[in-house]
């Protein structure tokens, strides 16, 4: 019987896995992807807001030129962490349930069942895009997910949101030559967007490159147009795709149906104590970005890493007992 079952092979997941080893503890990380397949799955040009040494993990150091790495250098880094930590990880293996016994947890999963006295859930939330939830969300051409702007070059874009990934969409579409309309809920781009891509976007939508609705959302979508609700009324313009960059969310149906409390309001974060990461239920943690519910903007890699080593202490603690 394992002391640690780990869902999630992301950064924080594997974090958790070098805690684990470096305790003495039997561990397994269960990853339904890649590895850190939520990186894997971030846009190609995408560079991180944070430093390297704040995207470390384990104590590892991570070297790069630059001042913030981009997504390539952060999948090199993390590989290199797993093959040489030789982190206990299996990839593409889902987990469909976790069910309480006697004294620990049988984990199912699409390959294998586990016995574990402990598990770590750190799957994160980029799995499950927030939808829109309008007439014609379900065409070919709505996209939730980016990966490279050359794909729409010299087409008309509508992309929906105003935070780092909508603008990154909109500021690199336009430079490959579509036609961008940014449709924005509020009356500004958001503060949250990164320092230096900020002042960018605010210049080329005054200049006239990109067209911006503020106030304003999308309400319909047919095959070659859209409709938009702008304070002065509806418009529609004509449209090639639609990049909803409205956000994501945790399987919240995940960890409802493990037995997890989630909050009552719209934000469902989950049960947990701040001190241990441990949730409503004796042996089962949370880690990294899954802690915030629908607040995804709360916990980041650099602040989510130290998780790995409380609730790997409070595990150890317990066996000390």
């Amino acid at each position: 019987m394992l002391d640690i079952l780990i869902i999630g092979g992301g950064p924080i997941g594997l974090a958790c896995g070098l805690a684990a080893h470096k305790a003495g503890l039997t561990y397994q990380v269960v990853e339904k992807g890649c590895l850190v397949n939520s990186l894997y799955n971030y846009p190609s040009t995408m560079t991180f807001f944070s430093t390297s040494e704040l995207l470390e993990i384990g104590g590892i150091p991570f070297v790069t030129i630059r001042n913030k790495p981009n997504r390539d250098e952060a999948l090199e880094y993390y590989r290199r962490v797993a093959v040489s930590s030789q982190v206990k990880v299996n990839l593409f293996e889902e987990v469909l349930s976790v069910t309480q016994t006697s004294g620990h947890y049988d984990i199912s999963t699409t390959k294998a069942t586990y016995a574990a006295k402990n598990v770590i859930v750190a799957t994160g939330f980029y799995d499950l895009a927030n939808k829109l939830g309008i007439p014609g969300e379900d065409l070919p051409k709505v996209r939730h997910y980016y990966k490279d702007p050359h794909y729409y070059a010299l087409q008309k874009i509508v992309v929906v949101g105003s935070s780092n990934s909508a603008i990154d969409v909109a500021l690199e579409t336009f430079r490959k030559g579509a036609e961008v309309t940014l449709v924005i809920r509020d009356s500004e781009v958001s503060h949250r967007v990164k320092y230096w891509v900020r002042p960018d976007i605010l210049n080329r939508i005054k200049e006239g490159s990109v067209k911006a609705y503020f106030n304003s959302s999308l309400t319909e979508i047919r095959e070659h147009e859209v409709d938009i609700q702008t304070p002065e009324g509806k418009v529609t313009i004509p449209n090639d795709f639609v990049m909803a960059m409205t956000g994501y969310r945790p399987n919240f149906e995940f960890l409802k149906n493990m037995g997890i409390n989630l909050s009552t309001d719209e934000k469902s974060i989950p049960q947990y104590n701040p001190e241990t990461m441990e949730t409503n239920l004796k042996g089962i943690y949370l880690a990294g970005v899954v802690c915030g519910g629908m607040d995804t903007h709360l916990w980041f890699i650099e602040n989510s890493r130290v998780h790995a080593e409380m609730i790997v202490n409070d595990i150890v603690a317990k066996k000390l007992d």
